[in-house]
């Protein structure tokens, strides 16, 4: 379909505009914009939670137990499998630890669910197909409880490095609470020998101390980062292991609260996640002083930690994604910082500052961020070229000055991550749309537009335009997504593309094509919840990235001298 100049951009104009209303629509009172009242179930949550009240709780949660199996056998797809969040393309991660539940918990109400679901992932190559090792060991000790492999045959769990807490983070990362538990589980399930044992006994009381830490630094309410999935697996180990049966019982009482009517768990909340990206849409509309986001400005501003996080050895000043006593997170941190600082009190918000010290204490000698631990090089968790880029962008929207070593460490490592096809890697969304996008705003942004990664970048991001005007992973064979559209869009205008760019009018096109008669765009699971094996759709990150790109689409065309908000 093609538009004139104007005509586009007044039709832009409209769209923005129905997006910011649809936005407001989900926004609660407290500030939350929330994408997660609905169809927010998880099948990952669901196990966790029944697996580990079946081990830890099995007579009084009987009930519980029965109805999250129903809840598994009624969310299966067609084909046998399952996803994270139903409704999404199939997972085999997913699939495996719900078929391995059923199979441990409900063997004949449920032998059609879990021969399906056996036969659809060994089409697929089993266990060995899943692109991720760390959930791939996870799944096979759901097989091991299920009968399908010799415990034998896991790998033993070296509890005794849980002794060296520094080293442990290090090596494990975000992962470090639920591999102590299951060690503690290994270490009375299978003993070993005379050396194993007293390594396991050195290993012990630091790995307990690790837990409860976490335990501790959430109020000891025993929701481990207010996901079902985490809680349920250190539950079901620490059960298992006969430590700590306060704690236990104490994230039993949390799991049992959180069950649905329909006998599903929802994943985490993300109420920042969703939040921080939906008021950046809405401050690059023209909605910046609007008095409906002040109680926005009030949540980022109360949800700053103000404790340090001891078992990863993070500072205080953090945000995590949801609740005001969560785990660290530099991605969120640094969004959130960005998102203050262009808010009413911006760079004189002294949470902005306080992040920032928290930001440049999380650096990587390597200048690179990680997660939550320094210098880890852990898969999922490790550094990573939109966390990097996201924290540049922070530091320079908070007033760091670009020649600041902070910031020139980054951008010397950033080309350095560079794939050789000229895209960019990111831990937390899938492929490298979203990556790339974020590099090469933030190189621009550093005043690093004109080096040759920020060339190559903005280069692959053309090239990878689907004919449809939308981007999708860049493989040139998954359909575009509303989420990487607007990244790319947003990019490439960041980096000097005009407006009657064709690449730039083709896909805020086919953003327009895609929006939905109320206002807002369809989601897409994008958002990695475990790297290349379990995704989920963020309707504030669909939402808000949709608006920004729009929003900037109008500042750059000639003429344009007014936001749409007010």
């Amino acid at each position: 379909m093609t538009r004139t100049n104007s005509r586009l951009h007044d039709e832009v104009t409209s769209a923005v505009g129905r997006g910011a209303h649809a936005l407001f629509e989900v926004r609660r009172p407290d500030g939350v914009f929330d994408y997660g009242a609905t169809e927010w179930t998880s099948v990952l949550a669901t196990v966790g939670a029944i697996s580990a009240l079946h081990t830890a709780d099995a007579e009084r949660s009987a009930d519980l137990i029965a109805a999250g199996v129903e809840w598994l056998c009624r969310s299966q797809s067609p084909e046998g499998a399952w996803s994270t969040v139903p409704g999404t393309p199939p997972e085999a991660a997913p699939t495996a630890v719900a078929a391995a539940t059923l199979q441990q918990l409900a063997p004949e109400r449920a032998s059609d669910a879990v021969r399906a679901a056996r036969s659809w992932l060994d089409d697929r190559g089993g266990l060995d197909a899943i692109p991720h090792q760390e959930m791939a060991a996870v799944c096979r000790r759901f097989y091991a409880r299920a009968g399908w492999l010799d415990p034998g045959e896991l790998p033993r769990i070296p509890l005794v490095l849980a002794a060296f807490p520094r080293l442990f983070r290090r090596l494990l990362d975000f992962r470090a609470p639920l591999v102590a538990a299951a060690g503690l589980a290994q270490s009375r399930t299978r003993p070993g020998g005379p050396v194993r044992r007293l390594f396991d006994r050195l290993g012990t009381p630091a790995a307990l101390r690790l837990i409860r830490q976490i335990h501790e630094h959430e109020g000891m309410t025993g929701e481990f980062s207010d996901d079902p999935w985490a809680a349920g697996l250190t539950c079901e180990a620490l059960a298992r292991s006969g430590a700590a049966p306060e704690l236990v019982g104490l994230t039993v009482e949390w799991l049992r609260s959180k069950a649905n009517p329909d006998g599903s768990w929802n994943m985490m909340p993300l109420d920042l996640t969703w939040s921080v990206y939906a008021v950046e849409g809405l401050i690059d509309a023209g909605y910046r002083d609007d008095p409906r986001l002040v109680s926005s400005r009030s949540l980022f501003q109360d949800r700053q930690q103000d404790r340090p996080f001891v078992a990863f050895g993070c500072p205080p000043g953090f945000w995590g994604w949801s609740s005001p006593h969560g785990w660290p997170a530099s991605v969120e941190t640094a969004e959130i910082i960005s998102l203050l600082a262009r808010m009413p009190g911006g760079r004189e918000d002294d949470h902005v500052a306080r992040g920032v010290s928290w930001l440049l204490a999380q650096q990587d000698r390597r200048g690179s961020w990680s997660l939550c631990v320094r210098d880890t090089k852990v898969d999922n968790c490790g550094p990573c070229p939109h966390t990097t880029a996201q924290a540049v962008v922070a530091l320079l929207d908070a007033g760091t000055p670009a020649d600041a070593k902070a910031v020139r460490d980054a951008v010397r490592w950033l080309p350095a991550s560079q794939r050789p096809d000229g895209s960019f890697d990111s831990v937390w969304y899938r492929a490298f749309t979203a990556g790339t996008s974020v590099v090469l705003e933030a190189l621009v942004k550093a005043g690093a537009g004109t080096h040759p990664a920020a060339r190559r970048a903005a280069e692959w991001l053309v090239g990878t335009q689907r004919a449809d005007g939308s981007w999708g992973t860049g493989d040139g064979t998954t359909p575009g997504t509303v989420e990487e559209t607007a990244w790319a869009v947003r990019a490439l205008l960041a980096a000097g593309h005009h407006a009657d760019d064709p690449a730039i009018g083709r896909g805020i096109g086919w953003l327009l094509e895609a929006q939905e008669p109320d206002g807002q765009w369809p989601r897409t699971p994008v958002s990695e919840f475990i790297r290349n094996a379990s995704r989920f759709p963020n309707g504030g990150l669909t939402n808000g990235l949709a608006l920004r790109a729009m929003a900037r689409f109008l500042d750059v065309s000639p003429g344009h001298n007014s936001s749409v908000g007010g």
